[in-house]
């Protein structure tokens, strides 16, 4: 079972599957963190490698909203 929801550097990264349709835009970004599983959805590889930056800009790439990051105070980041 894939995993959706990881604490990265102080922020929650959730993947919502359902909404993911595999444009991949994250990916361009940080392949570091992720990648497309057989499915075509998109889930975790290492996102604790990734500058917090730069996985924040992965993660607004998605045009769908299927990637969201909260702070550490609960406040949502993205989208």
């Amino acid at each position: 079972m894939a995993e959706y929801d990881r604490l990265v550097g102080g922020m929650r990264v959730t993947i919502d599957p359902t909404l993911c349709v595999s444009f991949g835009d994250c990916i361009e970004v940080a392949p570091e963190a992720f990648r497309l599983d057989s499915e075509g959805v998109v889930e975790f590889v290492t996102p604790e490698l990734v500058d917090p930056e730069r996985l924040l800009r992965a993660c607004r790439e998605c045009p769908v909203d299927a990637l969201s990051v909260w702070d550490g105070d609960g406040r949502q980041l993205v989208p």
